[in-house]
């Protein structure tokens, strides 16, 4: 049976399990229905869904204050946060003459009053603001429908900092994890699978770690290509701190993402709840090395669980590195070798289907910097950035970032480092050059 998935995209056949449509709103249909209201009722009883926008503030301010106050993947809280709603539950947390929550252990309550009384949700959001960003709300028009398939470990919200659109960047996303300690070949490996995935216009998401994360990042930035670090701390508090610089790099060109508010700092448990946002966000995980024991091995189960693909590159049978991705490889993970393989694989159920949705209602969902942008493409031919970025009137950077999103959409294609108009959008009058 044919549809559209959690991230817009054409299927065919019954859809993988963990992929739900009634959660995710279709990217190329225009708002759209969010999760269920969180208002104190069931999801079952919880009646309309808003349409898909902006938060209104004090949800917003709420949840910067959980943010603070919850510790990232907790479905218990999760539970609350859904059956209470943001602003009840921070009220609930603040306030020691509150009821606590039915069920709650007294001694989990006192600890989360402690942390509440730090919390500073407006001193939080205005740093964040400091340094360019936003924090996204379930519901916003920015926030990926596919995290909804978390449910109660679902992120509270998203501190984000870097000027492309999330949403639109992860419709093309795949996860690039593995080793620390990783070795020339795996660090090889990852850099150029980065590379081809950022040169054929997708998006690579990992954690900015040492090793096949840190890689897998250079691939991308140096092919002026689209990747996303999910961090395990705040999105100002650079983790590991040899990658301070990486990950500069990234708030610039790509885009950093965390759950936890600025200044805060990673922990074990941490990581391991990053991992989930990473397989949650994109279409597949791939992983390069891994011993039997690693932190990408969670990954990619936890991608798995989530009806996912999951793929890992084979290593020599001698290298302890090799072990994990080999066990992976016995079960349900698929073999690829290149970026070609990993895109044919992931991109198997269909490109964006304009023809169901209407090239008109895709276009809706460009603000108008990105219409700009498409309007500054030639009709025939292509321009590189600094072109593009002359012709609209925008700096390089979001002239970059809107870019992406026009690929993602289907309106643009890439040629090396230079971009033109995709046949599609030619034919349908896509630019103001090319159109009618």
């Amino acid at each position: 049976m044919n549809g559209i998935d959690a991230w817009g995209f054409a299927t065919e056949g019954p859809e993988p399990a963990g992929q739900h449509r009634d959660r995710a709103p279709d990217p190329t249909a225009g708002p759209g229905p969010a999760p269920p209201r969180e208002t104190g009722t069931s999801p079952a009883t919880a009646g309309p869904r808003p349409a898909v926008g902006e938060a209104p503030e004090p949800q917003r301010t709420a949840r910067a204050a959980l943010t603070r106050i919850l510790e990232p993947g907790d479905e218990t809280a999760g539970r609350w946060l859904r059956e209470m709603g943001p602003e009840a539950l921070w009220h609930t947390l603040s306030h020691e003459d509150a009821t606590p929550p039915a069920g709650a252990k007294p001694t989990k309550i006192a600890g989360l009053r402690l942390r509440a009384a730090r919390a500073r949700p407006t001193a939080d959001l205005d740093a964040v603001a400091a340094l360019g960003g936003r924090f996204l709300c379930p519901g916003d028009q920015e926030w990926p429908g596919q995290l909804d398939d978390l449910g109660d470990a679902r992120p509270i919200g998203l501190w984000v900092r870097g000027t492309a659109n999330l949403r639109l960047w992860a419709l093309r996303s795949v996860a690039v994890v593995g080793a620390r300690a990783c070795t020339e070949y795996g660090a090889h490996l990852a850099t150029t699978l980065g590379s081809g995935l950022a040169d054929r216009g997708w998006t690579v998401v990992s954690g900015a770690a040492y090793g096949v994360d840190g890689a897998a990042h250079r691939g991308a930035l140096a092919g002026d290509g689209a990747t996303v670090a999910v961090m395990a701390s705040g999105v100002d508090h650079p983790y590991p701190r040899g990658h301070t610089e990486l990950i500069g790099r990234i708030a610039e060109q790509g885009l950093v993402v965390a759950e936890l508010p600025p200044g805060d700092h990673p922990t074990r448990s941490r990581f391991i709840q990053r991992n989930r946002v990473i397989a949650a966000l994109t279409r597949g995980t791939v992983v390069v090395e891994a011993e039997l024991r690693s932190g990408s091995l969670v990954t990619a189960r936890r991608a798995q669980a989530l009806g996912r693909f999951t793929m890992g590159m084979p290593g020599p049978v001698t290298s302890a590195l090799s072990a994990g991705v080999h066990q992976l490889l016995r079960g349900e993970a698929v073999v690829v070798t290149d970026a070609d393989e990993v895109i044919e694989l992931v991109g198997s159920i269909g490109e964006l289907a304009p023809e169901r949705q209407g090239q008109s209602r895709i276009r809706d969902l460009l603000d108008p910097v990105a219409t700009l942008v498409l309007e500054a493409l030639p009709a025939r031919g292509s321009a590189d950035t600094g072109r593009l970025a002359q012709e609209a009137g925008t700096p390089g950077d979001v002239t970059r970032a809107k870019l992406f999103e026009l690929l993602s959409l289907g309106f643009v294609q890439r040629c090396g480092d230079r971009w033109e108009l995709a046949r599609r959008a030619e034919r349908t009058g896509g630019s103001r050059r090319g159109g009618t």
